[in-house]
């Protein structure tokens, strides 16, 4: 099996990677280049996609993946070179890592986070079925309104409250539109080793900072890019076409999991339970978002690992990386 990967630098991207080294699984990865490279995607300003073909064995159609130095270009929104890339790769399946996830950015940004998250997936969606493949799309929990106050179902109406929720929201349609053999993915609170996220700016701000202010209105499920990598190839492999929720078990609160980070830190300061009405922001987020992952247990044959212990192995993961996960 070959895989296009797209979005292959973001947290998601590295760990799926990893993932497929692991199990042999050959790929070609889309990377974002900051700007100054020789070349810049269209509807994509500061960054441009560059391709890295990576093969565990010789492949007559591709003779030289046995290197992984190998790129070529990739622009998303230009459905053309999606095509291309596409015919040249002869992928058996295509997943889609790629997305504009600044939240409040995307308020005034609104037309290149439609091209990212809406037009790009649509040009995948046409290329994969041109070619017969499935196409896996990633989405977010941030196309509800938060409302509900329990779980959301896959079959719950999405009414997302944010620019950037709509753009996710017209993704899953669009290639939903052109494309029968699509997994469309719910994700939410994504962490992983390869970018920013909300627990490495948690471990940031205590060693800065005496005294933390976390909000305890916004309620989600955590979800590790290690255990969301598995999942998302065992789907894959199951060939069961849907739209799916994906995430650890369970959930809280920011406040929740960020005690639970300081907790295990070791960090001695205060923390303090805050109301997002004290907080301005661009884009509104849900108050609760957290989504009932029925039915990618039965369809896998196993649920995600508990919020907690995904933390836990995350803090380890950044203990080796860094020597030590302590505030102190």
């Amino acid at each position: 099996m070959r895989l296009l990967i797209t979005g292959s630098n973001g947290q998601l991207g590295q760990d799926l990677q990893k993932e497929c080294d692991r199990r042999r699984v050959d790929y070609v990865a889309t990377d974002f280049i900051a700007r100054g490279a020789p070349r810049v995607t269209r509807g994509m300003s500061d960054s441009f996609d560059e391709l890295r073909v990576t093969s565990h064995e010789p492949n007559p159609n591709l003779p030289n993946c046995k290197s992984a130095s190998q790129f070529c270009h990739l622009d998303i929104t230009d459905l053309k070179s999606v095509r291309e890339a596409v015919l040249r790769t002869t992928p058996d399946a295509i997943i889609n890592c790629a997305a504009y996830n600044a939240v409040d950015r995307a308020e005034d940004d609104w037309k290149n986070t439609f091209l990212v998250n809406s037009i790009g997936p649509k040009n995948l969606a046409i290329a994969a079925s041109e070619l017969g493949i499935p196409l896996m799309h990633f989405s977010t929990d941030y196309v509800f309104d938060g409302k509900k106050q329990s779980p959301y179902f896959v079959w719950d109406k999405p009414t997302p409250l944010s620019k950037y929720g709509q753009s996710k929201l017209y993704g899953e349609q669009l290639v939903s539109l052109f494309t029968n053999r699509c997994f469309i993915v719910r994700l939410s609170w994504v962490f992983g080793i390869g970018n920013t996220n909300f627990v490495k700016k948690i471990l940031e701000w205590s060693k800065e900072r005496d005294e933390l202010k976390v909000v305890d209105d916004q309620i989600s499920s955590p979800a590790y890019t290690v255990d969301l990598s598995k999942g998302i190839l065992d789907l894959l492999s199951t060939g069961c076409y849907g739209i799916y929720h994906m995430a650890n078990s369970g959930y809280c609160s920011r406040y929740d999991w960020a005690k639970y980070i300081l907790e295990l830190s070791g960090w001695k300061g205060r923390l303090i339970p805050a109301k997002s009405s004290g907080f301005k922001t661009a884009a509104q987020r849900p108050e609760f978002s957290a989504m009932d992952t029925f039915p990618l247990e039965e369809t896998i044959g196993y649920g995600l690992p508990e919020w907690r212990d995904a933390t836990d192995r995350f803090l380890g993961e950044l203990s080796g990386e860094k020597g030590t996960v302590s505030s102190e």
